[in-house]
């Protein structure tokens, strides 16, 4: 059985994994549609996805629309993969097979 992986089983980062994974591979959330998903605070997503990014899983986009920052975080494909791993061993678990 292939384990877990540390930084994606975290819960935020999971959630924050999970609702990037959902969307086509180059599209992102932005930080405060990320922030209601998940329920977090800035601070602590804003740690989170640092996290992410520098595990190379995410990639973070910082523009100004307007006048107003506007940061976007989008999936990498070795995040994609990370991703995939990590719930294909959960699906082991969860089936009871053994190593």
């Amino acid at each position: 059985m292939a384990e877990l992986d540390e930084i994606i089983h975290q819960p935020l980062r999971l959630r924050i994994m999970a609702a990037l994974n959902a969307l086509p591979a180059s599209t992102g959330l932005e930080f405060a549609r990320l922030k209601k998903l998940t329920g977090a605070t800035d601070g602590n997503l804003g740690a989170h996805i640092e996290t992410l990014a520098r595990a190379g899983y995410v990639a973070v986009d910082k523009a100004f629309v307007g006048k107003k920052p506007q940061t976007t975080v989008t999936a990498t494909a070795a995040g994609r993969g990370a991703f995939a791993r990590h719930v294909a061993t959960l699906q082991e678990i969860i089936a009871g097979k053994q190593p």
